[in-house]
């Protein structure tokens, strides 16, 4: 079957966003003395706000001041990368316009909530390349449920199984497979284990070679 799309994950795999939460929260660590950060953000890499919350409650007890230590993350991130001011993966721009140019439908599909998808998007001057995007606000379920590539799959109007899907968490590549897309994994802080190269289709160290995979040279 035909493929027609392109879903991205965006932390991680468009912008450079999963090191810059991890070392705002490895600062949050050192200063309020706070145990097992680094094993519970990775715990949390490609989930949505909800259920990330859920895991430090788990993990510290429902006392533990979340929203607090959230709020002081979110303030110091914004401040530093606001206004176009966060890194891009490198080979982005290059993808996304070959896709664009050779008809590829393209979506993002992101744990992330919408308004901060959609202004970090419109920020990095990369809007226009988008038919669709869904943020984790927009479904039920957080990855590792395909929910989330399933509504952008629907909104571009293709099949799941005509789509590609670009990730760089185990959750996500969870849920591209649950969700019968095809999954690529291209690994950002974590390396893939044996789960993950059974469950990609295709695992690539850049984007460069994922567009070597999709707008193969002529």
């Amino acid at each position: 079957m035909e493929t027609k799309a392109v879903i991205f994950d965006m932390d991680g795999v468009i912008f450079d966003s999963e090191r810059a939460i991890y070392n705002g929260w490895m600062e949050l660590a050192t200063k309020y003395k706070l145990t097992d950060i680094e094993m519970l953000y990775m715990k949390c890499v490609g989930v949505n706000a909800v259920m990330t919350r859920q895991i430090f409650l788990d993990y510290y007890g429902e006392d533990f001041p979340y929203d607090e230590y959230k709020e002081e993350l979110s303030k110091d991130y914004h401040e530093r990368y606001d206004n176009g001011r966060l890194p891009m993966k490198p080979g982005i721009r290059e993808l996304l316009v070959s896709l664009q140019e050779k008809g590829y439908k393209l979506a993002i599909a992101s744990s992330t909530r919408t308004p901060i998808v959609e202004k970090q998007i419109e920020d990095a001057g990369l809007r226009e390349y988008f038919d669709v995007i869904v943020g984790g606000d927009m479904v039920e379920r957080s990855k590792p449920e395909p929910d989330i590539f399933l509504r952008a799959a629907k909104l571009l109007g293709v099949l799941p199984e005509q789509a590609y899907v670009i990730e760089d968490s185990y959750n996500g590549i969870r849920a591209a497979f649950a969700g019968g897309m095809i999954p690529i994994m291209v690994p950002d802080l974590i390396e893939p284990n044996q789960e993950m190269k059974e469950k990609a289709r295709y695992i690539f160290k850049d984007l460069y070679e994922v567009k070597e995979l999709l707008v193969p040279a002529d």
